[in-house]
């Protein structure tokens, strides 16, 4: 089968087998998998990511694992440039790139045309101060009075990425919402998008919190501790990583930190639903189709691949 997309993207949100798809399509496809998830980007970031590891690649290529350490931030303007070289030099090889991960905005840095606003690291420890000095709400306000549509399209608990938008709007003098990504890809593509019932995804969810645990996320967080973990303004306020990090200073115990992760995945898993969902471009598909693969090859092969 020839794909006539020249990328590939398999999303949804976490615990809906998007790796497994992916793999799957690379072996029919010919195609070699690029990391989407930002998580994953991190080297010993594993359990806590659900990370393939390299025995369960089944000898496929992957690209944008293991690239950074976790005391960098990961950005999405990073992000956008390491994957959109990785794409081009799996397509010289005469393969297919297939995106896969659940951070929608990585996905849509990779794949749309996306403008990446400029940064700056006086403004961003400025307003960061602020945070830190109690100062949330009135960053929430301040980010309303300037740009109502950013305000009411980022979580109210994302503070992260409130700051983002207040540093955006002074550093441009433009809203926020003005530099969101436009539905339009730079080269043709198709993505596929997963989902099962919300009941059925929340009880693999919680199992698979408390496989983390059974297998060694604690040991892992503490190998990453000692290695600068807490450093990290990305690494360190993972889902998992947060909790887990509590426990070692004996905040919480072991039920409480594996709780508190279940609860804060469900709430992630829902947020990426949201992200994803409005996009008329994703084709939808349920995980327990009974040709999964199958329907996604179809997909992929009449797919509305308009950049």
């Amino acid at each position: 089968m020839v794909a006539p997309a020249q990328v590939v993207a398999v999303v949804g949100a976490t615990a809906t087998g998007k790796s497994g798809l992916a793999l799957d399509l690379a072996e029919r496809l010919g195609g070699e998998v690029v990391n989407a998830d930002s998580m994953q980007l991190y080297r010993g970031m594993d359990i806590g990511t659900a990370k393939l590891t390299p025995q369960e690649r089944r000898g496929i290529a992957h690209h944008l694992l293991d690239v950074l350490d976790v005391t960098e931030e990961s950005t999405v303007a990073d992000y956008q440039l390491r994957a959109r070289e990785a794409i081009e030099q799996v397509r010289a090889r005469g393969r297919l790139p297939i995106l896969a991960g659940g951070s929608g905005l990585y996905v849509r840095a990779a794949l749309d045309e996306l403008e990446i606003p400029p940064t700056d690291p006086d403004v961003r420890a400025r307003l960061e101060e602020r945070s830190a000095d109690g100062q949330d709400d009135l960053l929430r306000t301040e980010l309303r009075a300037a740009d109502p549509a950013a305000a009411d399209a980022i979580e109210p608990n994302n503070v992260r990425r409130v700051i983002r938008a207040l540093e955006v709007i002074e550093l441009t003098g433009r809203p926020f919402s003005a530099t969101a990504p436009t539905k339009r890809y730079v080269l043709p593509s198709v993505v596929i998008g997963l989902y099962d019932d919300w009941d059925a995804l929340t009880a693999r969810l919680e199992q698979r919190v408390r496989r983390m645990w059974a297998d060694g996320m604690l040991d892992e967080v503490a190998d990453l501790d000692r290695a600068g973990l807490r450093e990290g303004r990305t690494a360190s306020r993972a889902i998992g990583y947060a909790q887990a990090l509590r426990q070692l200073d004996g905040v919480i115990g072991e039920a409480e930190a594996i709780t508190s992760t279940q609860a804060a995945t469900r709430r992630y898993a829902r947020r990426q639903e949201s992200w994803l969902r409005p996009d008329p471009r994703v084709r939808w598909l349920c995980v327990t189709e009974p040709d999964l693969v199958g329907r996604a090859l179809c997909e992929v092969e009449a797919g509305d691949v308009s950049p």
